[in-house]
């Protein structure tokens, strides 16, 4: 057995703190007759309108296919809306529709009420200090990837051959 590891533990727990809150959020979400899928899709729309699907897929880390079935079904149910990209006539842009207002503004209730169940216990100022901490953990992932992918770029511009 390894010895126990502070970092090992976070790394742990936070994995283990974030499946049990897609759980129970999925769990939420089904009682407006959507997943918690769609609800990150309609999130991310209410804040960045007028994405293209490629956009929003690498913005969510979804695979195109695994989106554009996400899209299908907000469309059958009326809550976004495709319209054409007057600079790509390949590209669709997304929208909200009327219809998806009213359950945003539930699911933002309903997102608070969550947060209120998995925070219970916790001060403002410890989740305050969190937020920041896990904002200062993001940046040194996004760092170390940024130079992971710029290593990569480097070596395929100089001829590396990598088989495999």
């Amino acid at each position: 057995m390894l010895p126990r590891s502070l970092n090992r533990e976070f790394a742990f727990t936070l994995n283990d703190v974030a499946r049990m809150l897609r759980t129970y959020a999925d769990h939420k979400a089904s009682q407006f007759g959507i997943t918690r899928a769609q609800w990150v899709v309609l999130a991310r729309l209410d804040r960045f309108e007028g994405l293209k699907q490629a956009e929003l897929a690498e913005m969510l880390d979804l695979q195109p296919i695994t989106l554009t079935r996400l899209l299908d079904r907000l469309a059958e149910c009326g809550l976004i809306e495709r319209r054409p990209d007057p600079n790509d006539r390949r590209a669709k842009l997304l929208f909200l529709t009327p219809k998806a207002r009213p359950l945003l503004g539930q699911l933002g209730d309903l997102g608070e009420e969550l947060m209120t169940t998995a925070l219970a216990g916790v001060e403002r100022e410890h989740v305050e200090m969190m937020v920041t901490k896990l904002a200062t953990v993001k940046e040194n992932l996004r760092q170390a990837i940024q130079q992971k992918n710029a290593a990569a770029a480097a070596a395929r511009e100089g001829g590396e051959q990598r088989y495999g």
